[in-house]
């Protein structure tokens, strides 16, 4: 009698056991199915960091605005969604889509081969290029002589990847920040010789620090980049519907007039 209790207990522990290993899976999971909006439309979670401006940024009222908004926000009206968006940071961008909190990372997002490794990218949307920024009395004039200079860039950018392909991944001289404007205030702190960064985010910061006396250098030593949506890895419908509502504001002109640039 004893056994038999026992067995009863053990199996019905086991019971248990297996059903909230499927409750587990399905909260997992359900991060990466959007919600319905009111009007019955599916509304989809946009992760980004919002002090990259032009790409987004947060206006006097709280609200994000940007490149990136705008671009979301007419393929959305071309292929009748929503989005929402949620400034998160930059790490958070990548790890809330890896883990289905969020379904599109927005955040003037360069695509490597590195990266779509771990995600999915649309079709490009913008083409940058990396700038040293330096101030206005610097000697510096390229990139090679960065090579043993302290340089302060966003953390786990492009421009954070080309200072550790100059100077090696384990260099001490590389300062790391989670946005590109405290990358260039360390700079005019004197903290570091220079800061690298993606061209339209510097002009911005120029264009809206008018008094700080700062020199742009142009070095053909860095590639052309582009930005891409960035979704989970695998989530084709979400991917695919992107690229469409992409390629329609490509050709109807939409994309032109928010970005103010030709791109094919």
């Amino acid at each position: 009698m004893k056994k038999t209790a026992w067995m009863l207990l053990m199996m019905i522990a086991a019971l248990t056991l297996a059903l909230a290993g499927c409750g587990t899976k399905d909260n997992a999971s359900s991060g990466s199915t959007p919600s319905e909006g009111a009007d019955g439309k599916k509304v989809y979670k946009v992760g980004t960091e919002a002090t990259f401006a032009p790409f987004e940024s947060v206006d006097d009222k709280g609200k994000i605005v940007g490149i990136d908004v705008d671009i979301l926000k007419a393929i959305a009206d071309e292929m009748d969604f929503e989005v929402e968006w949620n400034n998160i940071g930059w790490e958070p961008v990548f790890q809330t889509i890896k883990n289905g909190e969020t379904h599109i990372g927005a955040s003037g997002i360069t695509i490597t081969d590195e990266r779509k490794e771990s995600f999915d990218f649309t079709e490009p949307y913008y083409e940058s290029q990396l700038l040293i920024v330096v101030k206005e009395d610097s000697k510096i004039k390229s990139l090679e002589e960065l090579k043993d200079k302290k340089v302060s860039v966003q953390i786990n950018a492009t421009g954070h990847m080309a200072a550790k392909k100059l100077q090696g991944e384990a260099s001490t001289n590389i300062m790391a920040f989670e946005s590109q404007p405290i990358a260039i205030q360390e700079m005019l702190n004197g903290n570091v010789d220079a800061a690298i960064g993606d061209n339209a985010v510097v002009y911005e910061y120029i264009k809206a620090h008018p008094d700080q006396k700062i020199k742009v250098i142009q070095d053909d030593a860095f590639e052309k980049e582009y930005y891409g949506f960035m979704v989970q890895k695998g989530n084709k419908e979400l991917l695919d519907k992107l690229n469409e509502g992409l390629k329609k504001i490509k050709e109807n002109g939409k994309l032109k007039e928010i970005t103010g640039t030709d791109f094919e």
